[in-house]
């Protein structure tokens, strides 16, 4: 696996129209790779005052072009994800960001977001022991909540989406090593293609931009 990151300029209107339509990110991001289309996880961050995107994939992306559309030409790196999932082992402790979607199946069958902290973190609590971490309430918080309503273009269609991005930071305890080293590479919950469930940690007591 590999972790990229792309400033991003947001001083271009491209740029910009991408941050609230985060469709135009997504297909972006595939055209970064060659071969078959397949879903990777991407997340925006706010890293000292900067606007970033980080990518997890399985092979490393060519992000020149969409550095030179939405960046800069010379912002952006990968690296091998690789010696972190080896560190990864049970009862560590890591520092953790992750930006999802909460969201809860009424019994009719629609879809609905969880709006309040309250919910969300007990969204997020609840899911915690299958994915191989365990969370300590008073550990974790959410840090932004930010609502998306876009239009999507699939062929000739054109269709709505709206939805509701959660970022949680806190510290989690890993519980089955191989269920979190999965848990990092796939994503957690609903909503991937557009920036959704992608968790990232570092050890307890480093600092790193990531």
């Amino acid at each position: 696996m590999y972790l990229s990151r792309v400033m991003l300029n947001t001083s271009l209107r491209k740029t910009m129209k991408a941050l609230v339509s985060p469709s135009i990110f997504h297909g972006a991001i595939e055209s970064s790779f060659d071969g078959v289309r397949a879903r990777r996880l991407w997340r925006i961050d706010d890293l000292h005052g900067k606007k970033y995107i980080l990518i997890l994939s399985e092979s490393v992306p060519d992000l020149k072009a969409f550095a030179e559309q939405f960046g800069y030409a010379d912002k952006y790196e990968t690296k091998d994800y690789s010696p972190l999932l080896d560190r990864i082992t049970n009862g560590g402790k890591w520092q953790f960001r992750l930006t999802a979607n909460p969201v809860v199946s009424k019994s009719h069958g629609k879809i609905m977001a969880h709006i309040t902290p309250e919910y969300q973190k007990k969204w997020l609590g609840n899911r915690a022991e299958k994915l191989g971490f365990f969370l300590d309430e008073a550990e974790f918080q959410t840090v932004q909540s930010k609502w998306y309503d876009f239009y999507k273009k699939n062929n000739a269609e054109t269709s709505r989406v709206c939805l509701l991005s959660v970022t949680f930071e806190g510290v989690l305890t890993i519980t089955d090593a191989d269920k979190f080293r999965e848990t990092l590479c796939q994503g957690i919950g609903r909503e991937k293609a557009y920036g959704q469930g992608m968790l990232t940690v570092v050890k307890c007591k480093e600092i790193k931009d990531y």
